[in-house]
C-alpha cells in the first residue's frame, strides 16, 4: 500500500509539473467547460452501470481456480487502486479563496486572493508522503491518473467542475498527516497568503473519513511509451 500511494504521489507530480498556474482567461472557454462536465457526469452514471453489468456477466462465465484466484486479487487490489469504497480515520483539508464581500488588502493582486492548483497539489503531495491510504477532492476519489486543474475560476478533476472551497479527505494517521502539512514547504508558503489576503485553510478531523470509489476509466487513453523506454 506504501508503494501505491507512493506511485500515485510521483504521477500526479509529473502530471502537473508543465504549468503551476491552472488559472487560464476566457469566459466562454470556462462555460463549454462546465457544459462538458454536465454531459461527462451523465455519461459516467451510465457507464457505471454497464461496468456493475460487465462484472456480474464475467462471474457468472468464470470458473475454475485460476479465475477466483484473480478475481480474490483484484478484490484485494481494489481498495488500494481505489475501485473500492474505503473509510477510516483521517483529515480533511479546506483550502477557499479569500471573501469577495470585503475590500482587497493593500498589495493585493486579483491571483492574490484565489486557491490555484499548486496549493490544492501541495496538499495532496503532503497528505501522500505521511502515507495516506485513500484520498478525495471534493466528491472524487483520487488514483493514479488523476490530475486536478483550473480554467478561470473552477478546478476540474476528472471530468467535473467544482468551485471553491475546496474540500480534501484523506484516511491514514492524523497525527503524521497533520505533522507533514505544517513541514510542508509551499504550504507554509500557502498559510503566508492567508495570514496576509484572507484566503482560507482549515484542517479538520473528524471521526470518520469516507471515501467513495473510483467509477472512471484506469486505462490511460492518449499516453504512450516514450522513445526507447519499456513498453
Amino acid at each position: 500500500m506504501v508503494l501505491a500511494a507512493a506511485g500515485v504521489l510521483f504521477v500526479t507530480s509529473a502530471q502537473t509539473s508543465r504549468g503551476t498556474d491552472l488559472r487560464a482567461e476566457g469566459g466562454d472557454l470556462v462555460g463549454l467547460v462546465r457544459e462538458e462536465s454536465a454531459a461527462i457526469a451523465a455519461e459516467g452514471a451510465r457507464v457505471a452501470e454497464l461496468r456493475a453489468e460487465v462484472d456480474a456477466l464475467a462471474r457468472t462465465r468464470t470458473t475454475g481456480g485460476a479465475a477466483l484466484a484473480e478475481e480474490a486479487a483484484a478484490a484485494e487490489l481494489a481498495p488500494v487502486v481505489g475501485t473500492e469504497a474505503v473509510q477510516g480515520p483521517g483529515l480533511v483539508v479546506v483550502l477557499d479563496d479569500a471573501p469577495r464581500d470585503r475590500p482587497a488588502p493593500p498589495g493585493a493582486g486579483p491571483n492574490d486572493l484565489v486557491v490555484h492548483q499548486q496549493d490544492v497539489q501541495a496538499v495532496l503531495n503532503a497528505l501522500w508522503s505521511a502515507g495516506a491510504e485513500a484520498m478525495t477532492v471534493m466528491d472524487q476519489r483520487i488514483v493514479a491518473t488523476s490530475a486536478p486543474r483550473c480554467v478561470g475560476n473552477v478546478l476540474i478533476l476528472q471530468g467535473r467542475t467544482y468551485s471553491p472551497p475546496y474540500r480534501i479527505a484523506a484516511i491514514g494517521d492524523p497525527g503524521a498527516m497533520r505533522a507533514a502539512l505544517d513541514a510542508a514547504p509551499d504550504l507554509a508558503v500557502y498559510r503566508q497568503y492567508v495570514a496576509a489576503y484572507g484566503l482560507g485553510y482549515e484542517v479538520q478531523q473528524p471521526a470518520t473519513v469516507v471515501a467513495p470509489a473510483y467509477d472512471g476509466a484506469l486505462a490511460l487513453e492518449h499516453a504512450r511509451p516514450a522513445q526507447g523506454a519499456p513498453a
